[in-house]
C-alpha cells in the first residue's frame, strides 16, 4: 500500500544554466509555465467519473535524502503518432557539447546520483541512474534508439539536463505511486516477462498493490507501467540532487510540459515537489 502519513501532504527513466550553455530562458519562465499549468489543470477537477491518484515520496526517503528535488507532470491524450524528431535534435546538441568538455560521470548531476547509489549501498559503476546510462550510450553512439514519441522526448530532456526522467502508463498503476524502501514483499515485471522480487530495503517505486514500477529508485523501469502504442495517460517524474537541483527541476518541468503541450493536444498539470509540499494528487 501506498502510505498516508508522516510528511505525505526502455528507459526513461525513462551552470549558469546547469546545462552549460545558453537557456536561461527556460528557468526564467519556469514559474510562469508551471503556475499556468496549475490554472489549466483546475479544468480536471470536481468530475464524480474521475478517480484520484497520488504521487508521493515516503518520509524516510526525505528524511535520508534532503537534498531531493523532485517534479511530477500529469498529462492526458498522449498518442504514438506524433513526430518529435527536430525537438530531439535540439536537445541531442545541448547534451553533446555538455560531453564535449566532461563525461557523464563528472557532470554534478551525475555525480550527485553517483554518491546516492553508495549510500543505499550500490556499486555506481555497476548501476547508474537512467540518465548517466543514457548519456553513457548517447556519447558512444552519437543517437538514443527510437521508440515511442514521449519516450524518444523524456530522454532527449534527460541527457540535456543530466536528470533522470521516468514515465508511466497510468492505466497500469494501482491508486498511486510512492517511492519508498521496499518491504521485501513486492512483484517486479522485467521487460522481458521475467518477475522479481527486489530486497527490502531497496529503493523502489511502489503502488497500492506492491507493484514495484522502478528498482533501485532512478536506476531501471518495469515493463508492467512502460509506455505503449495504447498509452494515453500518463505519469513523469524528474528528480535530482545536486546543488542546483531545484531551480534545474523547474526549468526542466517547465521546458518538458511545454513541449508536451506543442506535440500533443494536451494540458499538462505540473507540481514541484518538497518536504512540506510532498504529496501530488491528480484525477484521471
Amino acid at each position: 500500500m501506498c502510505a498516508v502519513g508522516g510528511l505525505v501532504g526502455q528507459s526513461p527513466w525513462h551552470a549558469g544554466c546547469s546545462l552549460g550553455l545558453s537557456c536561461p530562458d527556460l528557468r526564467s519562465d519556469a514559474s510562469i509555465v508551471i503556475g499556468a499549468a496549475k490554472d489549466r489543470a483546475a479544468e480536471f477537477r470536481g468530475h464524480d467519473d474521475e478517480v484520484t491518484v497520488r504521487f508521493q515520496h515516503s518520509s524516510d526517503i526525505w528524511m535520508d535524502f534532503p537534498e531531493l528535488a523532485p517534479g511530477v507532470i500529469f498529462a492526458q491524450g498522449i498518442t504514438a503518432d506524433a513526430s518529435v524528431d527536430d525537438r530531439l535534435a535540439e536537445f541531442g546538441e545541448i547534451a553533446a557539447k555538455r560531453l564535449a568538455t566532461a563525461s557523464e560521470g563528472e557532470l554534478p548531476e551525475i555525480q550527485a546520483w553517483r554518491r546516492a547509489f553508495s549510500k543505499m549501498g550500490l556499486k555506481p559503476t555497476q548501476y547508474r541512474c537512467a540518465s548517466e546510462s543514457l548519456l553513457r550510450r548517447f556519447r558512444k553512439e552519437g543517437a538514443l534508439p527510437r521508440l515511442h514519441p514521449l519516450i524518444d522526448l523524456c530522454n532527449a530532456v534527460s541527457i540535456a539536463y543530466a536528470i533522470p526522467v521516468a514515465v508511466f502508463d497510468l492505466s497500469r498503476i494501482s491508486e498511486c505511486v510512492e517511492v519508498r524502501y521496499a518491504a521485501g514483499d513486492e512483484t517486479y515485471l522485467t521487460f522481458s516477462g521475467e518477475t522479481e522480487h527486489p530486497p527490502a530495503g531497496e529503493v523502489i517505486f511502489a503502488d497500492a498493490e506492491g507493484r514495484a514500477h522502478a528498482r533501485r529508485w532512478t536506476n531501471r523501469q518495469s515493463g508492467h507501467s512502460a509506455i505503449r502504442d495504447t498509452t494515453t495517460d500518463v505519469l513523469i517524474v524528474a528528480e535530482a540532487l545536486h546543488g542546483s537541483a531545484l531551480a534545474d527541476i523547474e526549468s526542466l518541468m517547465a521546458t518538458l510540459s511545454g513541449e508536451l503541450a506543442a506535440v500533443w493536444p494536451v494540458t499538462p498539470e505540473v507540481a514541484i515537489l518538497s518536504p512540506s509540499a510532498p504529496r501530488f494528487d491528480f484525477r484521471t
